[in-house]
């Protein structure tokens, strides 16, 4: 099951969230037309302009290894406490300065993301602050837990430019106010969820 992130007017009204109209995000196909920029990229920017929309499951694991959290773009702790699977939009801004602060650091290590060099990025992150051992290995471990049976790390193939458009999808959110609504059925009108029947 894909997991869409779709920016959504806060606070609620009514029962549903309405979604933002995809005017609020046409420049971004204006990346498309960038010289030599990789298809992902352009694929996610022109999704973007077209639908206010993130199809998020790609990068669920790379975000919340950077932020250090589980399952943020499906905001579960939102989802835990009220009912509906929402990012308002001072999440969105975190959520915008973590992947901006990642991918400025990155750039030294070259355009291309891959699992390992998320794991230089991260170490020489975590290694600055005041509780370094203590993060490092925390990082470690989340790390080993990302390796499948084979000891083999997930092949993630991104760029700098496409984690820097997912990054602008948030901060357009949290700019202009929006939450993110995370509808892990795509389809489904954003609204409340049915409670669990005891």
């Amino acid at each position: 099951m894909g997991l869409d992130n779709v920016a959504v007017h806060w606070p609620r009204t009514g029962r549903f969230y309405d979604p933002v109209a995809p005017a609020e995000f046409v420049d971004f196909g204006d990346i498309v037309d960038i010289p030599r920029i990789s298809a992902p990229t352009a694929a996610l920017a022109e999704h973007v302009a077209k639908t206010g929309t993130v199809r998020a499951t790609a990068y669920t694991e790379l975000v919340d290894l950077i932020l250090g959290l589980e399952n943020v773009l499906y905001a579960t702790d939102a989802a835990a406490e009220d009912e509906d699977p929402v990012i308002d939009p001072d999440g969105c801004a975190w959520i915008a300065g973590g992947v901006e602060k990642f991918v400025a650091q990155h750039r030294s290590h070259g355009e291309s993301v891959t699992f390992e060099s998320v794991s230089e990025v991260l170490r020489a992150l975590l290694g600055d602050g005041r509780l370094a051992e203590q993060q490092l290995r925390w990082l470690g471990s989340r790390l080993d837990r990302l390796r499948d049976e084979n000891g083999d790390p997930p092949q993630w193939d991104f760029t700098c430019a496409e984690l820097g458009v997912l990054a602008a999808f948030y901060r357009r959110c949290a700019d202009r106010g929006f939450a993110v609504y995370a509808d892990a059925e795509p389809g489904r009108r954003p609204g409340p969820q049915p409670q669990p029947q005891l």
